[in-house]
């Protein structure tokens, strides 16, 4: 491994990882590398270049903990989460599709019966959520785990106002016997990704915005079924054909219905306008893999 120059060095590279017996990792590392150098050639890097894509990658990783995950963000802005998303979740025709998982999953969310109000006190106009969980073939599910998550009507998650001291906008439920679920939340608004540190500083020297449409995000889980990571975007609202993260699908924009004041789903007299939205889940049967 002497006289290496720009040329052979892909090779003696993909050479050293001969001696792992992990398969699987020698080819994706091999093509890496050969992806990673190729790039390097074709754009002829400048050390410079290089230097300050080191420094890139050094301030992701400080400013992410564990409420903000920067190298997340970068992956859905680059869309490789939803390559990713895309090519491990081929279901078949009529499975609802899956959609990038974002950066404000908390896994241990409160739990609530159907019907709660999971908003807990986020700011924002009330909505009343339903609908069921199906299986392919119709039947069905009940006991779904139900993950829900969204931001308040300033666009904010609620980990990402330090000062909160417990959950506003997420929790999880149970599908009933006969695959229904509901729950009262509050209206999904626009906002833009955190855009104040090295991705937000990359859209903005290319000349893109940060904002992603308006949406609930949804995680189900169920025996038997493959787990759905999903989203249910608002039909009435921008940023629907140039969402920052490339998360939107045809089949995942559904209306946020208004009401005027009046009783509403659940049987609550509401004194000011609600809104209510109805989505139907369907999940692929694990045997289809």
């Amino acid at each position: 491994m002497i006289d290496i120059d720009e040329w052979t060095i892909t090779s003696a590279v993909r050479k050293a990882h001969g001696a792992t017996s992990n398969a699987r990792l020698k080819t994706v590392m091999d093509s890496l590398v050969r992806h990673l150098h190729d790039f390097a050639r074709e754009v002829q890097l400048t050390e410079a270049e290089w230097s300050h894509g080191i420094d890139f990658l050094t301030r992701a990783g400080s400013i992410t903990d564990d409420k903000r995950q920067e190298f997340i963000l970068l992956s859905d802005v680059l869309g490789l989460s939803t390559l990713v998303t895309a090519q491990c979740n081929r279901r078949p025709a009529g499975c609802t599709e899956a959609t990038v998982f974002g950066p404000f999953y908390v896994p241990d969310a409160p739990a609530y019966r159907n019907g709660d109000d999971i908003a807990n006190g986020a700011s924002g106009e009330p909505c009343f959520v339903g609908g069921t969980v199906r299986g392919i073939d119709g039947e069905p599910i009940a006991d779904a785990r139900i993950d829900v998550w969204q931001s308040d009507d300033e666009g904010w998650y609620d980990v990402q106002r330090p000062e909160l001291e417990h959950a506003q906008g997420r929790g999880h439920l149970s599908s009933l016997g006969d695959g229904s679920y509901r729950f009262r939340s509050i209206v999904a608004v626009p906002y833009p990704i955190p855009h104040d540190g090295p991705v937000g500083q990359m859209l903005e020297k290319l000349g893109r915005h940060p904002w992603r449409p308006a949406h609930l995000h949804f995680m189900i889980r169920a025996p038997g079924y493959e787990t759905l990571i999903t989203h249910v975007f608002r039909a009435e609202g921008r940023y629907l054909d140039s969402d920052a993260v490339f998360g939107v699908r045809t089949s995942l924009i559904a209306e946020w219905k208004r009401n005027e004041p009046g009783v509403a789903p659940d049987g609550t007299c509401m004194d000011v306008p609600f809104y209510t939205l109805e989505y139907d889940f369907v999940l692929n049967d694990s045997r289809n893999d």
